[in-house]
């Protein structure tokens, strides 16, 4: 794959636009030139130098565990390494897996899946549901952007998409943007954030749920 190639969705593309708005600076014009038609090269490969930007642009795959020899004076015969490729919503995992083969080119190294990987298509921007966030946010927190977000991994509503039901997270809970502890040492939530958040999902359930005559 290019570097400076790409592949946004109806929720990435949307997220880069706003965010372009909220932002100042280098980011923010980048930001705006990767939803262009065609993006701007040079603003992808500046974005791609996040991890996290870059994971919202294409597939990515990492290499989290390596494992080789059997003693440590001899030379080892045998090694191993797994890969974890993250793949966006409807990217073929055969593709992803040839991509990796062409990229290691060596024939005397087998490139095998672990599990089946199920791409599941992202969901739609619904104007109901988001006008409903958008309105319980502005209720409880009033000037707060309001901006879709396409989780870097996966979760259970993957499920969910492949059987057509279209699924969104909405937690709002605030969290420290410099103490960033998902899967790490003492994941945590504030107090405070933990029962705001509990507090704005009662009140987007009942938007929801509410009917207009």
């Amino acid at each position: 794959m290019d570097k400076n190639s790409l592949k946004l969705n109806e929720v990435t593309r949307t997220y880069f636009e706003k965010m372009s708005r909220i932002i100042e600076g280098q980011i923010a014009a980048d930001m705006k030139a990767v939803t262009h038609s065609p993006p701007d090269p040079s603003a992808v490969s500046r974005l791609a130098e996040s991890p996290y930007y870059n994971a919202m642009m294409r597939t990515t795959c990492v290499v989290t565990q390596v494992e080789a020899g059997h003693a440590r004076n001899a030379l080892p015969q045998t090694a191993r390494a797994t890969v974890n490729c993250r793949l966006l919503p409807d990217e073929s995992p055969v593709e992803t897996m040839q991509t990796l083969i062409r990229i290691l080119a060596d024939t005397k190294i087998v490139v095998s899946p672990l599990s089946e990987a199920r791409p599941s298509p992202s969901s739609p921007l619904t104007p109901e549901v988001m006008q409903a966030v958008e309105r319980t946010t502005a209720k409880l927190w009033p000037g707060i952007p309001v901006v879709p977000v396409m989780e870097t991994g996966a979760t259970d509503g993957s499920y969910l998409r492949r059987a057509g039901i279209p699924t969104y997270g909405v937690s709002g809970v605030f969290i420290d943007v410099d103490d960033v502890r998902a899967h790490g040492k003492d994941e945590r939530v504030g107090v405070e954030e933990y029962y705001e958040g509990v507090e704005y999902l009662y009140q987007l359930i009942k938007t929801l749920s509410s009917r207009s005559d």
